[in-house]
């Protein structure tokens, strides 16, 4: 049963992770965490592996609020919208959640926060890891504000958010799908669905399979995502 509240103080809107470009800011990346993860870990990810070699990029970290997720019998854990079973099932998705509305919404401030600073939407890439990766496809692919990158590592679009959703039409979106073949969370063959789906959208989607990876990710997805980035937001 899911328990109807988490505790108060544990609700965090504002804990952003923001690591500032060493160069002239002209680019920047938003990176979404998966279920139950601290944006503090991916943090240091961008610093260790991505940061020095993309010094002209700010780095944006959100962290989600801990919601109750009936995949863990209603324990809050930091959640962008609740899962009740891992792989995911396919009418289980509850499309009008307050959880998916509102981490839809916090993740198209970020992108209009950066716009209004002065920058171009297309010099922004969103990207994540599992629910982060689907929670970021969801909002690029519903925002008014075309971007200039979406990367997915481990993740999928629920079946019933593209029954209901019309996706904006952003021919130019530059989009890298990652995926380990031994997933058994999000298995191989629902994200390769989902980029299925995003190619019939007209969308040019850049696949990698990574041998013998489960879900989680290695030192060379990371070391492709980093090259991939630096492609699509050149200094």
């Amino acid at each position: 049963m899911v328990s109807p509240f988490c505790r108060w103080h544990v609700q965090e809107l504002e804990d952003l992770q923001i690591i500032e470009p060493t160069a002239k800011h002209t680019a920047t990346v938003i990176f979404v965490h998966g279920l139950g993860q601290s944006n503090r870990i991916w943090s240091s990810v961008v610093e260790d592996v991505w940061a020095a070699n993309l010094p002209h990029v700010r780095w944006i970290l959100p962290q989600a609020l801990h919601n109750p997720v009936s995949l863990n019998d209603g324990e809050c854990r930091p959640s962008w919208f609740d899962v009740h079973q891992l792989p995911p099932g396919p009418s289980e998705f509850e499309i009008a959640s307050p959880s998916l509305e509102k981490s839809i919404s916090s993740l198209e401030d970020l992108i209009l926060s950066e716009v209004h600073s002065g920058l171009d939407s297309n010099r922004i890439v969103l990207m994540g890891f599992s629910q982060g990766a689907s929670i970021a496809l969801m909002t690029a692919l519903s925002s008014l504000h075309e971007l200039g990158g979406l990367a997915s590592l481990s993740g999928w679009i629920p079946l019933p958010f593209r029954q209901t959703n019309t996706p904006s039409h952003f021919p130019n979106l530059q989009l890298f799908w990652c995926h380990g073949d031994e997933d058994e969370e999000i298995p191989l063959d629902m994200g390769m669905e989902a980029v299925d789906y995003l190619e019939s959208l007209g969308i040019q989607v850049e696949k990698k399979i990574y041998e013998r990876l489960s879900h989680s990710t290695n030192s060379e997805e990371l070391s492709d995502i980093g090259e991939w980035i630096g492609r699509v937001l050149p200094s």
